[in-house]
């Protein structure tokens, strides 16, 4: 397989062809759900009730792990959807999960973010009992499956040339894998909650993966998504509680992966002008 390849969109009505023929289920689909990188689509089942249809290179022995992780932190207070069905398919597993109530939020603003902080404390602690639980691989020194592709940032242009070395240069110094025993979600930003007509939050979605590691780190992939928030001061904020809470090496390694994700992501699937933008933000931190 192509390192440098895009990831391909999700094709749900062949996705939900596949996962009805393997599992015997009989689900309709009932369309494309907003927003996403990859996608996901609404389906119903017979007895009427709706589902979103995903898809995970993760095998479905690692997608169940996460949906008995989820269970736990329902119980902890974080709406978390329900696995209803996991299936594999060539070469992915596919998930039929709850549809949880409220849509995405129709603005980034202050009381969401400050909402999703809140709900990111719950998160402390919640996997001390499951020693069990890996944590992530952050890819600072090799390339990760289908995102933090070194690759790309190797062969795009000079300034990903550096990005790339400094990132390298924190890996090496760092450990490359988180510490800690909180439950951490890896891609913590307003794209993945749901909201009521409040702005309250009604489901915290897209965990394709459940790492044991610091919460915190979430936080840094929510400060990476302010640059989407008109009110600068949200970040300023949001900056003041990273820069308070974790030591300086720590939030260097946060920031490496957050860098190197995104400016691979963007090169691969987006435009030149998106790229410069996540340049820019990455050179904030660089040298600090």
């Amino acid at each position: 397989m192509d390192p440098l390849a895009p990831v391909a969109k999700l094709d749900a009505a062949a996705l939900l062809a596949e996962v009805n023929a393997r599992a015997g289920l009989d689900l309709d689909l009932l369309g494309r759900a907003p927003g996403g990188e990859v996608g996901a689509a609404y389906v119903r089942g017979a007895d009427g009730r709706d589902g979103v249809l995903t898809t995970t290179p993760a095998t479905a022995a690692e997608v169940g792990h996460t949906a008995e992780i989820l269970d736990l932190a329902r119980r902890a207070g974080i709406p978390t959807p329900r696995y209803a069905h996991v299936v594999e398919v060539p070469g992915a597993t596919a998930i039929v999960q709850e549809r949880l109530p409220g849509s995405g939020p129709a603005a980034i603003d202050r009381q969401l973010v400050e909402a999703m902080v809140k709900i990111n404390e719950r998160f402390a602690d919640l996997l001390a009992d499951h020693p069990d639980i890996p944590a992530p691989n952050l890819y600072l020194l090799e390339s990760g499956p289908g995102y933090c592709v070194h690759e790309s940032l190797a062969g795009y242009d000079q300034r990903t040339r550096r990005l790339l070395e400094w990132v390298r240069t924190v890996g090496a110094a760092e450990p490359g894998q988180m510490r800690g025993n909180d439950l951490v979600h890896m891609d913590f930003h307003p794209g993945n909650v749901l909201v009521d007509g409040n702005g309250a939050i009604t489901g915290v979605i897209d965990w394709h993966f459940a790492w044991r590691g610091d919460r915190l780190f979430d936080l840094v992939t929510l400060r990476f998504d302010m640059v989407r928030c008109p009110d600068d001061s949200v970040a300023v904020w949001l900056d003041d509680i990273i820069d308070a809470a974790l030591p300086s090496p720590i939030r260097r390694l946060y920031w490496a992966h957050m860098s190197l994700r995104m400016v691979d992501w963007a090169i691969r699937h987006h435009s030149p002008s998106v790229v410069d933008g996540w340049l820019a933000l990455a050179a904030t931190r660089m040298d600090a």
